[in-house]
């Protein structure tokens, strides 16, 4: 077979459409083997079980990959043990083989014909290989079973569109397409066609989120396409933009994402006073700091992001990102806690006026406040009371208090709160203190 026979071969091989053009030509691909990087960047026991996966797999006639992020972070050396598996066959059935080798549990979704096994600790994502194709803009694809080579054909950047063979016969083989290999050498985010973000858009976001984690430039022509496309964020649901929004925000610092979002006037696209400046990055900064050593939440990082907005602004937002319920009500009270900022700031305000002022608000609001507003007083106000106001409450139940021969019903409520607003503005100090507070206002009303 000669060379052009070859090339033949290899475009036949990617199910080549001429309605997408590839953005990078490749001659024959070299086999590159990874496995002693599978070996020594992954531990033992997910080790044994992907030979084991391929052992099996290749027994029931069908083909087994590594595919995406773990892939490329072999290739990059750096820790990755989301096992993302393309089974060229039946996932399910495989799933289910592995399950009782595994002593492991599944969760099947016959729709898709995916599955996600778990075992100990441990946990792979299983897929048919399949093609995909998009009747229109920003549609959800249409999903057919096909070839590994499909699968690749469907993904965002060449980064993410390489597999390694794990039957045992190929074990370790890179599948490399499209010059993905290439492209992580040259620090380069690169789609697969020029329609790539024409037919989902929501490879914008991620292609940023890429460039600002892996510290990757956009390649050019990628750029330009990506700039020309932004308008297709509007043919995205609001579901589909919340999770690429929630995407970037558990990474490491999302204010790269956000900043560079705003300079290629994608962040605008969400919302037109959404900034990604310095302000946004000192916050972001500060939100980790007092998380750590935890995560931060993703509804502080929300909260600090929406924070120059006005309530008018807020609701639409909501509304457009469809956020669930905690969420949307945790941007509401940042929004109305802010209204509050004039009042907070009084250096003479009360310990139970502090806490009349926050009380009810959902904590991530109060923090975000606290690091966001500018005056010094009322910054001071709000930590007072997220690190010791908040935990207050009365020594006297209101069981203590039917049995000091007070009535069941709202009576009870007030004197709770009066004695919580006693104790926070040292007037008791005591249970007993509280008593006796209570006793008087009995004896002052029998007179």
């Amino acid at each position: 077979m000669n060379q052009q026979s070859i090339q033949n071969e290899l475009n036949n091989s990617l199910c080549y459409n001429s309605d997408y053009v590839t953005l990078n030509k490749r001659e024959m691909p070299k086999i590159t083997n990874l496995s002693n990087k599978i070996e020594r960047q992954l531990p033992g026991e997910l080790v044994t079980f992907i030979q084991r996966a391929g052992k099996t797999a290749a027994s029931q006639g069908q083909g087994l990959y590594f595919v995406g992020g773990v892939v490329r972070d072999l290739l990059l050396g750096q820790a990755n043990l989301d096992l993302d598996l393309v089974v060229e066959g039946n996932a399910i059935e495989l799933a289910q083989q592995l399950a009782e080798i595994n002593q492991g549990k599944i969760t099947t979704h016959p729709r898709f014909n995916t599955a996600k096994l778990q075992w100990n600790k441990w946990s792979a994502d299983l897929t048919t290989a399949r093609s995909e194709t998009y009747a229109k803009p920003g549609a959800l694809p249409t999903i057919t079973p096909g070839s590994i080579n499909d699968d690749l054909f469907r993904r965002d950047f060449t980064i993410n569109a390489m597999a390694i063979e794990l039957n045992p016969s190929r074990y370790g083989e890179l599948i490399d397409r499209y010059e993905g290999r290439d492209d992580l050498k040259h620090k380069l985010i690169r789609v697969l066609h020029e329609k790539s973000f024409t037919d989902d858009a929501t490879r914008i976001w991620r292609g940023l989120r890429y460039e600002q984690r892996l510290d990757f430039q956009l390649e050019p022509t990628t750029l330009k396409l990506l700039k020309r496309d932004i308008p297709m964020l509007d043919t995205i649901s609001g579901d589909r933009i919340r999770y690429e929004l929630e995407c970037i925000l558990q990474e490491e610092f999302p204010e790269k994402v956000l900043r560079r979002a705003e300079e290629l006037d994608v962040l605008k696209w969400l919302h037109p006073s959404l900034k990604g400046n310095g302000w946004l990055t000192e916050k972001f900064v500060q939100v980790r700091r007092i998380s750590s050593p935890n995560p931060p939440p993703v509804g502080l990082y929300l909260a600090i992001l929406v924070y120059p907005l006005t309530s008018e602004e807020t609701e639409p937002l909501i509304s457009y990102l469809r956020l669930p319920k905690s969420s949307a009500q945790t941007l509401r009270d940042t929004i109305n806690i802010k209204a509050k900022l004039p009042a907070l700031a009084n250096p003479e305000l009360s310990p139970s006026s502090i806490y009349r002022l926050l009380h009810g608000y959902s904590l991530q609001a109060v923090t975000a406040n606290s690091l966001a507003c500018d005056s010094p007083a009322a910054r001071q106000h709000i930590r007072l009371f997220i690190n010791k106001l908040r935990y207050a409450k009365p020594a006297l139940t209101g069981n203590d208090l039917q049995k000091m021969g007070i009535a069941p019903g709202p009576q009870i409520k007030e004197i709770l709160k009066l004695l919580l607003e006693a104790g926070l503005d040292g007037k008791v100090t005591s249970k007993q203190g509280e008593v006796e507070l209570v006793e008087g206002w009995i004896s002052k009303g029998k007179e």
